[in-house]
């Protein structure tokens, strides 16, 4: 039997460190995906983690640790595909080390990713933008460090990880502001902030203080926030804001939300797809699309564009009675 313990420790120090230079989120996911899926194998198999075998994770197993995440965990279908993925390249990596587990890894290999319906994204109108910059208190200083993040967040549509990612060295705000994050694929990127963003920040950046590689938005503790915590800063002030525009009770605002809202709002704007993916940090321009299927007003401007220019609106109005007895007959 092959132990599990040293091809795991192998695959995230050698493969994942050394080998492809993953990032820290990668290792992050990766990590978390083991350490669920090592917890489920212990309360099935009744074995501490440490000696389990390689084949002890079969097909059988991480079929069941698949469906307990949705069932058990209520994890999405995308969640469950990739905690699969991580699983999948673990194999993989298994493979060349132990091809005498070949049949038991092939059989884990040929799990199928899980197919899922793909609903329209959700987006922020005006008065939503406007009801959730209000909703924290800048007479604190939590307030105003929680403004400031979400001014940001809708204008530049950064990630969630590049946001908590932004040092104050990477915020330039003179002539040309910009700021300047690393996205997916290691790529970076500058992003210009308009002049309505310039002067919060500028204020921000002055009571915040810290030397040129601090976050620019510290924790209370002075640390990078967590993933977590800008999470529920934004259901926090949505909730906030919804009191005064109900309709933001009526979404699940995230910040990929916010992402979502820049886009719409570049579109809106007339800015063509290619431009737009620039602006995202997306990696393909195809990925621009799905923006183009959740906003509505561009649709119905192509219809008005597109309608017949003899056909003017009316009323309908009702033939005659007497007409209308004589072509029933």
């Amino acid at each position: 039997m092959t132990s599990l313990a040293p091809l795991l420790e192998a695959f995230f120090t050698e493969r994942l460190c050394k080998q492809r230079r993953a990032s820290p989120n990668t290792i992050s996911a990766y990590r978390d995906t083991f350490r669920l899926l090592l917890g489920f194998a212990e309360r099935r198999l009744t074995r501490q983690p440490s000696v389990l075998a390689l084949d002890d994770l079969d097909a059988t197993v991480i079929g069941a640790f698949l469906d307990e995440l949705e069932t058990e965990r209520d994890n999405s279908v995308r969640t469950r595909n990739a905690r699969l993925a991580a699983i999948r390249s673990f194999f993989r990596f298994a493979a060349v080390r132990e091809p005498g587990q070949s049949a038991v890894i092939q059989r884990v290999l040929a799990i199928p990713q899980k197919r899922f319906d793909r609903n329209i994204v959700q987006f922020l109108t005006r008065p939503e933008i406007e009801a959730l910059l209000a909703a924290p208190d800048q007479a604190e200083w939590i307030g105003r460090r929680d403004h400031a993040l979400l001014l940001l967040a809708i204008q530049t549509g950064l990630r969630v990880s590049e946001l908590i990612g932004v040092q104050v060295s990477d915020l330039v705000l003179e002539t040309g502001a910009h700021v300047r994050c690393r996205g997916k694929g290691r790529k970076e990127r500058c992003t210009p902030l308009t002049r309505q963003a310039v002067q919060p920040l500028r204020a921000w950046l002055r009571e915040r203080g810290g030397g040129e590689s601090d976050p620019v938005f510290p924790s209370r503790r002075g640390g990078r926030l967590s993933r977590d915590a800008v999470e529920h800063l934004v259901t926090k002030y949505a909730a906030i804001g919804a009191r005064t525009c109900p309709s933001l009770s009526k979404k699940q605002v995230s910040p990929h939300v916010l992402r979502h809202t820049t886009a719409v709002l570049l579109l809106r704007a007339g800015v063509d797809q290619a431009t737009i993916a620039l602006w995202l940090g997306h990696e393909s321009i195809e990925t621009t699309q799905i923006y183009l299927d959740a906003d509505l007003s561009t649709k119905e401007a192509a219809i008005a564009r597109t309608a017949p220019p003899s056909i003017g609106a009316a009323r309908y109005k009702p033939g005659d009675q007497l007409l209308l007895f004589l072509n029933s007959l």
